[in-house]
């Protein structure tokens, strides 16, 4: 075909394509109406009395309540940590480098909740070790205690285990699945109190956001007290809000040296 021509039926091609042609014309007619010759049998029903062993889709399986019931059957840490790798429901895991389980020494008086893994802690598999966990090993130094401190040692962890694609903010349903792990977490490692650290995290004990108005106020989640703080990324941020930060640890090294 001449080029001349190539370019006509490319125009009328475009033309008929924009008047809402939507099919190519064949030599047979075809009738989109047609029933097809064979339709699928209908599966009966199963009888009175007899069970249906037919697997369930997994379409049909509530992740939540599967999480509760892998986090319900972990006694220990380690047998925690075994349940969320071998959790399926959550596809961020798919994305992941690695599964973020916590650091620091199990055990400690205070455990704190991050929000999720960022880059840096996807490739290392350890929570807080990016610019926003430098921070907190100087801020938690500040008042004599760190993840590595014998004497005052701290507990963390993260709400998600798994890092969230290019660090956005975790969404309702995947905190709803990972929060019967969390609550197990915290039943296991038996911290004297719990810092939260942002948001999301105070979204997940709490059942509230505003970490402006939150934080430095007491609360309880599970039986344990719970101190909200200011995440370490926001003060990178507004380093102005390190003052207020300063008032809560002040505020934690009491709550622990007289209760």
């Amino acid at each position: 075909m001449e080029s001349s021509q190539f370019h006509h039926a490319l125009a009328l091609l475009d033309w008929q394509v924009e008047l809402g042609a939507t099919d190519a014309i064949c030599d047979a007619p075809v009738n989109c109406y047609e029933l097809p010759q064979t339709l699928a049998k209908p599966k009966a029903a199963p009888s009175p009395g007899v069970a249906d062993h037919t697997p369930t889709p997994a379409a049909q399986i509530d992740p939540v309540e599967e999480a509760k019931r892998l986090a319900a059957a972990a006694v220990d840490l380690d047998g925690l940590r075994d349940a969320l790798a071998g959790f399926e429901h959550c596809a961020l895991k798919k994305g992941a480098r690695n599964l973020v389980f916590s650091d620091g020494i199990p055990g400690a008086p205070v455990m704190i909740v991050g929000e999720a893994p960022g880059r840096d802690e996807d490739r290392e598999g350890r929570p807080f070790v990016g610019r926003a966990g430098q921070l907190l090993d100087k801020m938690l130094a500040a008042v004599d205690m760190g993840r590595s401190n014998e004497d005052a040692p701290v507990y963390i962890t993260n709400v998600l285990p798994w890092r969230p694609p290019q660090n956005r903010d975790p969404q309702p349903e995947e905190i709803a699945m990972m929060r019967p792990f969390l609550e197990r977490h915290i039943a296991l490692a038996k911290p004297r109190v719990i810092v939260v650290m942002g948001n999301i995290s105070a979204q997940a004990l709490l059942g509230k956001r505003g970490i402006t108005r939150l934080r430095g106020v007491w609360s309880e989640c599970f039986g344990v007290p719970v101190l909200p703080m200011f995440h370490p990324a926001y003060l990178l941020r507004q380093p102005a809000a390190k003052r207020e930060t300063w008032a809560d640890l002040l505020s934690l090294k009491a709550r622990l040296d007289h209760g």
